[in-house]
């Protein structure tokens, strides 16, 4: 039987584990024990932390497998590859994953490929020269996703603080800060096989806007003009080569300025979390991402075959008690709808801090006539 290791146990990556299975692979699931769905779903569990990745190699060595894989987590990724590299099975570079994972080097990378930028800088406390930006900048980990820590500065007298929170809670205790894009937020959806870059969908993003910007809902698909879909893919595309992703799956967040220009904010060599590469791409194009993620970490070119037909999709978070109660009556008005309700966890009720401390989701469906 063919095995793969799936790095990460949590909701999001018990979707991979779920389509493995459903291909006819053994999982193999690493992570910390912590009561995560993907310790009960996996054939075999290793409650090992994904940071220990010389320890995950040597247990890997054992199990032999065919491929390696994890889905929108960025500190998965980044043990994905060291351990697909260290067994010789298909991989990013390892310099593709420092410069995609890390948001300083990433911007580092933009600019020596003449990507339009923002002026960034990487700190690890207030700087007189941070002065010289000109407002409204955002400060954010160099090192974290999940809204982690992220801030929207519009007064000088509030960037010590914002610095200090991104410091906290980046694991190389770095903050970047840059000036501030306007526009409307989405993100695009890749699948690459050996430097060829396929977009899957555009993912319209809401958030809870300033300062923190906590993503509150997706919706596929998007509608562009002719012209405007030319300059995001040539715009993305384009950054997809600077940070040299070749394999997989990639999530690249973008804005479209009020001048109707292409503006990245960062691309991440790895499915988009929040249900997005998981679900809504395949609700809203029919294309099946995540059997794709699997073949091409075994070196298979992917199928691009549409395996149903293409809907409008959605994902919503919820925050609040009120946001709990919207989704039962939604439920009930519309229970053809619904494609998932995740579990829900009420201990964060109206006091979500960022993406992790949502209390769920549901997932909507609907045809697009």
């Amino acid at each position: 039987m063919k095995k793969i290791v799936i790095i990460g146990a949590n909701d999001f990556q018990n979707q991979l584990i779920l389509k493995a299975k459903e291909m006819g692979f053994e999982t193999h699931v690493f992570a910390w024990k912590d009561g995560s769905v993907g310790e009960r779903t996996a054939d075999y569990f290793y409650p090992i932390s994904i940071k220990e990745k010389e320890q995950i190699v040597e247990k890997c060595r054992e199990i032999c497998p065919d491929a390696v894989a994890s889905i929108a987590s960025d500190l998965a990724n980044i043990t994905v590859s060291k351990v697909a590299s260290a067994l010789g099975l298909p991989c990013n570079s390892q310099e593709c994953i420092r410069i995609s994972t890390n948001k300083y080097a990433m911007r580092e990378a933009f600019t020596k490929a003449r990507i339009a930028t923002p002026r960034f800088y990487r700190v690890d406390r207030m700087e007189a020269y941070l002065y010289g930006l000109k407002l409204p900048v955002v400060v954010k980990p160099t090192d974290r996703s999940g809204s982690r820590a992220i801030t929207k500065v519009t007064d000088f007298k509030d960037l010590e603080k914002a610095i200090r929170d991104a410091v906290a809670q980046s694991f190389e205790n770095q903050a970047i800060v840059e000036e501030y894009i306007e526009g409307e937020e989405y993100s695009y959806e890749t699948i690459s096989f050996r430097g060829k870059h396929t977009n899957l969908a555009i993912t319209k993003k809401y958030t809870t806007g300033e300062p923190h910007f906590i993503e509150c809902g997706h919706v596929e698909p998007c509608d562009f003009s002719e012209d405007m879909l030319y300059r995001i893919h040539y715009v993305m595309k384009k950054a997809l080569n600077a940070l040299k992703i070749t394999d997989g799956a990639s999530h690249g967040e973008f804005k479209i300025t009020p001048e109707g220009k292409v503006r990245i904010i960062e691309i991440g060599s790895r499915m988009g979390g929040d249900c997005i590469g998981s679900d809504l791409v395949f609700l809203s194009t029919g294309y099946d991402y995540m059997e794709m993620v699997i073949d091409v970490a075994c070196g298979k070119e992917p199928k691009f075959v549409r395996k149903a037909e293409p809907r409008r999709a959605e994902v919503r978070f919820l925050f609040t008690m009120e946001d709990v109660e919207r989704m039962n009556r939604y439920k009930k008005e519309h229970p053809e709808r619904i494609y998932r309700i995740s579990e829900i966890d009420l201990s964060n009720a109206g006091k979500v801090s960022d993406s992790s401390t949502r209390l769920g989701y549901y997932i909507i469906k609907e045809d697009l006539s």
